[in-house]
C-alpha cells in the first residue's frame, strides 16, 4: 500500500505537511504513517533526574502525535499508524525509510519565514538524488482551502 510518511512536532507546518498527506492518502488509497521525533536527551549528571525528563518529553510528544491522528481520523477516516522515535531527526528519518519500502513520498512542512527547517534543507539539499521516495515539501503557509486544492 503506498504509504505517505509525514514527520510531526508542534511546529504549524508539520500539521500543514500531515494534512496534505492525509489528504493524499485518501484520494489515492493510500496510508499515512506519522512519525513523531523526541528530541536526544541532554546530559543531566543523575541519571534519576534525566529518566524522568526523557519520561516526561516523550509523554509529551506521543500527546501531541496522539491528537494530530484524532483530528486526522476525524477529517479523513484514516487512521494512521504511529511510530515515536529518540535521536537525532535526520538518522531516524533515514533509517525508518530504509525499514519501510512501502513508503511511497515523504512529507515534509517547510517553515513560512525564516528558512526551511533542519529536515527539509538536509532531505531536499545533497541528499535530494539518493532518497528511496520522492519528497514533498509542502509550504507552511498554505491555508487549509489551498492545501484542500492542491491535494
Amino acid at each position: 500500500m503506498r504509504t505517505y510518511l509525514s514527520v510531526i512536532d508542534d511546529q504549524p507546518e508539520a500539521r500543514t505537511a500531515l494534512r496534505f498527506a492525509a489528504r493524499r492518502a485518501a484520494k489515492t488509497g493510500g496510508a499515512v504513517l506519522i512519525l513523531a521525533l523526541v528530541p536526544a536527551p541532554e546530559f543531566v549528571q543523575w541519571s534519576g533526574v534525566q529518566a524522568a525528563m526523557e519520561e516526561e518529553e516523550r509523554l509529551r510528544v506521543e500527546a501531541m502525535v496522539t491528537q494530530a491522528a484524532g483530528s486526522l481520523f476525524e477529517e479523513t477516516g484514516l487512521k494512521p499508524e504511529i511510530l515515536v522515535r529518540q535521536g537525532d531527526p535526520v538518522t531516524v528519518v533515514r533509517a525508518l525509510l530504509d525499514e519501510r519500502p512501502e513508503v511511497a513520498a515523504l512529507v515534509l512542512g517547510a517553515k513560512a519565514a525564516a528558512g526551511p527547517g533542519p529536515l527539509v534543507a538536509h532531505f531536499a539539499g545533497a541528499e535530494a538524488g539518493q532518497m528511496p521516495c520522492p519528497v514533498m515539501i509542502i509550504p507552511g503557509g498554505l491555508s487549509d482551502e489551498a492545501l484542500d486544492r492542491l491535494s
